[in-house]
């Protein structure tokens, strides 16, 4: 899509009164498109699902040149807090689709959430795109055709972080959340990894607030052991257990380093603490150049007075989807029309382009393998690109039954 510059908020208030005086009718009047943004306004992911939820809005609006109209349908989104608790979403989709009679789904932002949302999407046979939830078994064995996902997998960010871990002479024990985020997480690094070894896996609950104990348990299996150690870390919520790991001063005592993706700006923070810290990412505002990435940057600086952040991007990249499915099908928003579209439809996002994979509807996109630099301008860890790893250059398998 071409896309020319944003407009001023009074030039689209002007070009609004202009057409509904030159009309004579309300906007409110044409037809329109319902979507459902299903996500984590409060619980312990509620700073991830307002950043996609800024990002989604961002999203719509970039799509659509500032018009929030497409095949001269208007965009209504109507939001609903899932609480990060499953029983909550799978009933708001529910709603949404019965009651609301919106004509597709975006969200949500935990893996528990989406995977008891997944059902409902086909009892009603409407689309749920799902946004940022990340376990495998989302577009695995818990998928069926009417969920598509433009947030990345599991296995993505798998074989992305083993390009930096997995080495001859490396032994690893994994950190992660103890629900199906976690546990898919730690499933996939064990498929990706060929070369280093694994001898612990430690799980505990999103919301943990001390992480003493289960470290512990990990410098114990790992103290001991030859080659270079790592804690490899795959941890969603706050609060995150990095800064007890710095506290803990593991390389020093035991030459025990810290190993992970990357995670929203906050978090990040406390990757000052370990400068030269190899891992991959999904996304960081300073590394991808394109068109749709600067146009966030600048909109999101421009009313935030701040970079946007890991999720802002999903929620961008959700949004292109659905405006380009929906032009693509001139507005038709049958699911059948939606998945002949989707499948195997390229759209562009904050990262570049990404593609639904036809199998199992997975966007295949690039992750970016990083290092840490410590930059006094910045409040976080720098992650500076290494190299990018395209989509193509990961063996990313289809985990479906279809």
């Amino acid at each position: 899509m071409n896309h020319p510059r944003w407009a001023t908020p009074t030039a689209l208030i002007a070009t609004g009164l202009f057409a509904a005086l030159a009309t004579g009718t309300a906007l409110a009047d044409l037809k329109e498109i319902k979507i459902a943004h299903i996500y984590s306004k409060t619980g312990a992911l509620e700073a991830y699902g307002k950043q996609t939820a800024i990002g989604f809005m961002m999203g719509l609006d970039y799509a659509t040149n500032g018009t929030m109209t497409v095949a001269g349908k208007k965009l209504v989104v109507i939001e609903k807090d899932d609480q990060g608790k499953p029983d909550i979403g799978k009933s708001l989709l529910a709603a949404a689709y019965g009651d609301d009679k919106v004509d597709l789904a975006v969200g949500p932002t935990a893996s528990p959430v989406a995977l008891a949302m997944l059902p409902v999407a086909e009892e009603y046979k409407k689309i749920l795109l799902v946004e940022p939830a990340v376990a495998d078994s989302i577009t695995g064995d818990k998928w069926n055709k009417y969920i598509f996902r433009t947030g990345r997998n599991s296995s993505q960010d798998a074989a992305a972080n083993a390009v930096a871990l997995d080495k001859p002479g490396n032994v690893i024990a994994t950190l992660a959340n103890d629900n199906a985020f976690g546990r898919d997480g730690v499933k996939a690094t064990k498929d990706f990894i060929k070369n280093a070894k694994i001898v612990h896996e430690e799980y505990l609950p999103v919301g943990t607030t001390d992480f003493t104990a289960g470290l512990q348990r990990i410098v114990d299996k790992l103290k001991d052991q030859p080659g270079n150690k790592f804690i490899s870390v795959g941890w969603s919520g706050a609060p995150t257990p990095f800064s007890k790991i710095a506290d803990m001063d593991l390389k020093r005592r035991y030459g025990i380093e810290l190993a992970t993706g990357g995670n929203i700006l906050p978090a990040m923070v406390a990757y000052k603490q370990f400068p030269g810290m190899e891992g991959a990412l999904y996304y960081y505002f300073g590394i991808p150049k394109n068109a749709a990435n600067e146009a966030m940057v600048a909109r999101h600086y421009s009313q935030f007075k701040a970079p946007p952040d890991f999720f802002t991007a999903g929620g961008f990249s959700a949004a292109m989807a659905v405006v380009t499915a929906l032009n693509a099908s001139k507005g038709d928003t049958s699911a059948n029309a939606l998945i002949k579209t989707m499948e195997g439809m390229s759209f562009e996002t904050p990262k570049g382009k990404m593609t639904f994979r036809k199998e199992d509807h997975q966007a295949m996109q690039s992750m970016y393998h990083f290092k840490i630099k410590v930059d006094p301008a910045f409040a976080w860890g720098v992650p500076e690109l290494v190299r990018e790893i395209k989509a193509e250059d990961m063996n990313i398998p289809i985990r479906n039954k279809r």
